[in-house]
C-alpha cells in the first residue's frame, strides 16, 4: 500500500518536473528569438524568411507572373501570420528595413504586410520550384547581389521554401525566417540562427 502510494506521488512529481521542463525550453527559446531580431537591428544582419501562410504545394498549370488569380496565395491566417513577424520584427527594433521579394503575389503580399517599408521586387528571389534546373544560376545570383550590398543596412528578403533551402541548406516552415551573417572575406553567408512565428 504504502509502495503504491511512493510511485503514485512520484509519478506526479515526475509529471510535474516534466510540464516544468517543457516550459523552461520555451520560454530560453522565445527569449532567444527575441534576442536574434535585435541583432538584426542593431548589427545590420540579413533576414531571408520564407512567405507566410499559402496552403498548397508549388502553383496551378495556368500560372502566370503578374496574375494573382492564377497563383497559389495567402490564406487569412497567412496574412494574419504575416502582420505578426512584421509586428515582431517592429518590437526589435528593426522600425525600418530595405524590404525585398519574390515577384509571385504570395511573397509580395507577405512583404508588404510586414509593415517595414516599400517592397522592392527581386527576381533571384523568384521560385525555380518547377524549373529545378534553374537553381544554380538563382542562388548564385542571390548570392552575388548579395555580397554588392553596403553593411550596416538591414535587409529583409522574402522568398520560396527552395530558394531558402539552396542558400542555406535550411528548411523553413511558412513565415519562417533565417538571420543570416554575411563574411567580409569572400562574401559567404553564415546561418545565425532561424525564428518561426506562429
Amino acid at each position: 500500500m504504502l509502495g503504491n502510494t511512493l510511485l503514485r506521488g512520484a509519478g506526479k512529481l515526475g509529471l510535474a518536473f516534466g510540464l516544468l521542463l517543457a516550459v523552461l525550453p520555451r520560454d530560453a527559446a522565445v527569449a532567444d528569438d527575441e534576442a536574434l531580431l535585435r541583432s538584426v537591428a542593431a548589427e545590420g544582419h540579413i533576414v531571408i524568411m520564407r512567405h507566410a501562410l499559402a496552403p498548397g504545394t508549388g502553383d496551378p498549370g495556368n500560372f502566370a507572373l503578374r496574375d494573382c488569380s492564377t497563383q497559389r496565395n495567402l490564406s487569412d491566417t497567412g496574412r494574419a501570420q504575416a502582420e505578426r513577424i512584421g509586428a515582431r520584427l517592429r518590437d526589435a527594433g528593426l522600425g525600418s528595413a530595405r524590404v525585398l521579394s519574390s515577384q509571385w503575389c504570395r511573397c509580395l503580399e507577405t512583404a508588404e504586410l510586414l509593415g517595414l517599408g516599400p517592397v522592392e521586387e527581386l527576381e533571384p528571389l523568384n521560385s525555380f520550384f518547377r524549373q529545378r534546373e534553374k537553381q544554380p544560376a538563382a542562388t548564385q545570383a542571390l548570392k552575388d547581389w548579395l555580397a554588392a550590398q553596403p553593411s550596416g543596412e538591414p535587409l529583409v528578403l522574402v522568398t520560396h521554401q527552395v530558394n531558402i533551402t539552396a542558400l542555406t541548406s535550411v528548411f523553413p516552415q511558412s513565415g519562417e525566417m533565417i538571420v543570416l551573417e554575411q563574411s567580409d572575406v569572400g562574401g559567404g553567408l553564415s546561418v545565425v540562427g532561424r525564428v518561426q512565428t506562429d
